[in-house]
């Protein structure tokens, strides 16, 4: 059984999802506070082991709009199984480790 499931194909991001990525993107492409959460959040995703990991604590200081978007993309991070790059997501997830983890460089 557990063979089977690691050969089925990821299911198909929903309306939902892209749109909480999207909104999470965007606010990690700003400069403030919940920024940089949004941020820490999103990186932790794409590379724990550079970017760092995501203390679950963050989450009191962003509205709660902001954490139902990220309660959305965390549901897809643990549906899917892939990396955003693999979702098409590389060009924004390099801005915003150009913006918040510029030592990581390209």
């Amino acid at each position: 059984m557990l063979a089977a499931a690691a050969e089925t194909p990821p299911a198909a991001i929903t309306t939902e999802e892209v749109l909480a990525l999207e909104r999470l993107l965007a606010h990690a492409k700003r400069d403030s506070g919940q920024s940089r959460v949004v941020a820490d959040f999103l990186l932790a995703w794409w590379n724990t082991g550079s970017c760092g990991a995501f203390d679950l604590t963050s989450l009191w200081a962003l509205d709660t709009d902001i954490v139902a978007d990220m309660t959305t993309v965390f549901g897809l991070i643990g549906r899917v199984h892939r990396y955003p790059d693999s979702l098409g997501y590389e060009a924004e997830f390099k801005a915003i480790v150009q913006s918040w983890r510029p030592e990581l460089g390209d």
